[in-house]
């Protein structure tokens, strides 16, 4: 049975789980935990990572209340195990099944499944891919639990192909989230050396313990980011895994290795103030500028980033223009991507990749003046808004990959054009039909057939003459005309619409929130924050009012 159709079984098995009241963010948690034995079990890694008594034969061999009894005393040792990364993984994890009759049913399914494909058994990659569409699945599911960290797979092995990450290279994350950059970049540098054959010994032991290095917040998030590692043969170091739990904006994210690579997709929203307690260059409580300015430091000279941010990130002014200067004089920000909506769980949320050099071109060590021009492919005006029933897919960035061109750095030869892109509403003949990609290609390779100038271009070159004198340092920088908004029949779903009034109300918020703490209107300020919060139900209300 393929890795599909295992995916497939395991999750029918949760209807399992529903019906006795987990909810749908405890599914993978719940998988997740006997997966990870059954997977021992299946690779003969039990000797090595798990104590004997406590293993899936163990677990199988009993039923009903001793079972239940069993399993939760099982997860219990398993969070103090010798074993510092399987002790991390299981550490304070309790189970929601509360019905023993449940979980001797789920045990027995997953024990029949057929985890054989071509009389071969499943090896640790193929158990990472089955975890890795658990957690796609349970994103796709819900727009809270696992869909708040879960980026889609098309961008993130769209980022990783473009900047190639090497063996050797130390790739860091630091919102690793369930650690899909990570294991993308694994892939990679897997499908680069025949799965590492090509390296020597040394090198395929730096691969595992020392070349990925991710920190995450919140701890159920690491323990899933842990074992999706674990998963595909990333060991990380004894201490911490290859996932550190901490704080980015705090003395963990200080203490982090400097990387050749920094691939990352930070959290979304506003931050407390009590969260970041590092101290930055140009202090904010703006969370994504913090992040910037963490990536600008943590990169080795030359090292190269790709970073998923949000549109205030590009525009906001105050300490948010003092950092965009100074990522372009001391990084080569070549590219910007401006994703199309509905990607993200967040509805009407608007996202951009910026793809940048530690240095310039020429001198890895430059620190001013190193961006010169940036180029902008625009993939969000005038598309289909993307979601469930329209998923993004990695054929809608196959356009972005060729103008991009092979070098990671940015410096391959470019052109300014690209006139037609997959998921593009077609406004000149059917408001509602997408482009194919045969249209695609076919449209940008026969461009003498149809009119064409730079204003319709999706891939445009600007000046950094231009970004300072024109647009005074914004990044926000677009020029199509937006065709399907003049239209009806066009227009997003009224939760999109609302979604995307929402965002920008929360941006030009938070500008004006970090306006007034510039001008020294702290108290007042906070007292309007304040206000927001109970609005929202966020804090509770004082009694007199």
């Amino acid at each position: 049975m393929n890795n599909n159709e295992l995916v497939a079984k395991l999750w029918k098995l949760c209807d399992n789980l529903r019906d006795g009241g987990v909810s749908y963010q405890n599914y993978v948690n719940e998988l997740a935990s006997l997966l990870f034995l059954k997977m021992c079990q299946s690779t003969g890694q039990e000797k090595d990572l798990l104590p004997e008594g406590f293993r899936w034969a163990n677990l199988k061999s009993k039923i009903g209340q001793e079972q239940h009894q069993f399993y939760r005393n099982m997860l219990v040792q398993l969070g103090t195990d010798e074993h510092a990364i399987v002790r991390a993984i299981f550490q304070n994890v309790n189970t929601t099944i509360t019905q023993p009759a449940q979980l001797t049913e789920l045990v027995d399914n997953m024990d029949k499944l057929d985890w054989f494909d071509d009389g071969q058994g499943k090896s640790r990659d193929d158990f990472g891919d089955m975890y890795e569409g658990l957690l796609q699945k349970n994103a796709n599911e819900t727009k809270s639990g696992a869909g708040q960290y879960f980026t889609p797979r098309p961008l993130i092995s769209a980022i990783v192909q473009l900047l190639k990450p090497q063996a050797r290279e130390v790739i860091q994350d630091p919102a690793a989230g369930t650690a899909g950059f990570l294991i993308e970049a694994d892939k990679y540098i897997k499908s680069q050396t025949h799965d590492l054959d090509d390296l020597d010994d040394t090198d395929q032991e730096f691969q595992m313990t020392k070349a990925f290095i991710g920190l995450e917040l919140v701890p159920e998030t690491r323990r899933l980011a842990l074992m999706n590692c674990l998963l595909h043969d990333i060991e990380g170091d004894a201490e911490h895994g290859a996932i550190r739990l901490g704080n980015t904006l705090g003395s963990a994210g200080e203490n982090l290795p400097k990387a050749q690579v920094i691939l990352t997709n930070p959290p979304f929203g506003s931050a407390a103030s009590t969260n970041i307690t590092r101290i930055f260059v140009h202090p904010t409580g703006n969370k994504q500028l913090c992040f910037m300015q963490h990536i600008v430091e943590a990169l080795l000279p030359g090292g190269r980033a790709a970073v998923v941010i949000p549109d205030n990130v590009l525009f906001e002014g105050g300490k948010g223009t003092e950092i965009r200067r100074d990522l372009m004089d001391k990084c080569n920000l070549h590219t910007i991507l401006r994703l199309p909506t509905g990607i993200f769980y967040a509805a009407g949320v608007k996202t951009n990749v910026l793809f940048f050099q530690k240095g310039s071109p020429t001198n890895p060590n430059q620190d001013k003046g190193c961006t010169t021009a940036t180029w902008v492919y625009d993939m969000r005006t005038n598309m289909n808004t993307f979601g469930k029933r329209r998923p993004l897919t990695d054929a809608h960035f196959h356009d972005f990959i060729k103008a991009f061109g092979s070098d990671s750095n940015g410096q391959s030869p470019r052109k300014e054009g690209v006139w037609q892109q997959l998921g593009e509403i077609d406004t000149s003949v059917d408001a509602t039909e997408k482009v194919t990609e045969k249209d695609s290609v076919e449209a940008n390779e026969a461009s003498s057939e149809k009119a064409q100038s730079l204003e319709t271009a999706r891939f445009r070159k600007f000046s950094r003459d231009y970004i300072r004198d024109q647009k005074g340092d914004s990044l926000d920088i677009s020029w199509l005309k937006d065709l399907a908004a003049t239209n009806s029949e066009n227009l997003p779903e009224p939760e999109i619409l609302a979604g995307e009034a929402m965002a920008d109300l929360t941006e030009a918020m938070s500008e004006i929130y970090q306006l007034m703490l510039s001008l020294g209107a702290d108290d007042v300020a906070e007292g309007q924050k304040q206000l927001v919060a109970e609005a929202f139900g966020l804090v509770e209300k004082p009694e007199d009012q």
